[in-house]
């Protein structure tokens, strides 16, 4: 993957495609490779697809220590964007990153043309607060899952009992959670989760006028369907698509067939 350098950290990241520019930001502990095997060649004819790693994960080096705050994220991204892409561009985001779309929208508005946010939440409150703060500081603590453990930990957290409940889809399935989950850096996972913890983008959005486009999954149980449903209604170009049976990673080798078109269509309203 190309390297580039912005204030702060170097971005590992990759290109792939021909056409208006989308760019594929990752989860929580989750590399831009994710979006490799089910999103990129789908929409390879269609769009120039840019993914990275954010701090804290894959090839990227930060430069200083955490803590990184959601606006550290953003201006990485913003750096990025103007150095490799012709903005503005789409952005696709999926839970902590779909804050970072979030944050890049408030900051950096001539950069985006409209934001398609998956699993994404407005701010940490509830359940979704109460687990990542557990998760801090179980992993600030020393505290490491044993990798059989953690695949069937984040493995239904990931998807709906639809695939747990098929042997030949979870074991089909199974290999990519454990890729991404069974092993976790601690340190760096405790302080990406503490920027989705800090993050807040409530009071922002009502002034927000990028197009903001919400998809929610009945069957989340990381950011249930109110989380994305508020930061729809409180954007001031905010659209909320609920979509039944999903859960958060199934734009992952389970829904994907269903999510890549619609996201693609999305896309293409405001590429022309």
């Amino acid at each position: 993957m190309p390297e580039h350098a912005c204030p702060g950290a170097i971005l590992h990241y990759d290109q792939d495609g021909d056409g208006p520019d989308i760019v594929w930001l990752s989860g929580g502990d989750n590399t831009g490779a994710i979006w490799h095997e089910d999103q990129l060649p789908f929409f390879r004819d269609s769009f120039r697809s840019t993914t990275y790693d954010a701090r804290g994960v894959g090839g990227t080096r930060s430069l200083e220590p955490p803590p990184w705050s959601p606006e550290v994220y953003a201006a990485d991204l913003a750096s990025l964007i103007e150095a490799v892409c012709d903005p503005p561009v789409v952005l696709v985001g999926l839970s902590m990153g779909s804050m970072i779309g979030q944050q890049l929208s408030l900051d950096r508005p001539d950069l985006v043309r409209c934001a398609i946010l998956l699993g994404t939440a407005g701010r940490s409150t509830g359940f979704l607060d109460e687990w990542m703060r557990a998760e801090i500081e179980f992993r600030r603590g020393g505290g490491q899952l044993t990798p059989a453990f953690a695949t069937t930990h984040y493995g239904a957290f990931c998807y709906p009992p639809e695939v747990l409940g098929d042997a030949e889809l979870w074991a089909r399935l199974r290999r990519r959670v454990a890729g991404d989950y069974a092993e976790r850096d601690g340190e760096a996972l405790a302080a990406q989760w503490q920027a989705c913890v800090d993050f807040n983008s409530i009071p922002r959005l009502p002034a927000c006028r990028v197009p903001i486009h919400v998809i929610a999954g009945t069957h989340d149980l990381q950011t249930p369907p109110a989380h994305g449903r508020l930061v729809a209604d409180t954007a001031a170009n905010g659209h909320f698509h609920l979509f039944e049976g999903l859960a958060h990673l199934s734009i992952y080798g389970h829904a994907h067939d269903v999510l890549n078109p619609f996201i693609r269509d999305l896309a293409r309203r405001y590429t022309g």
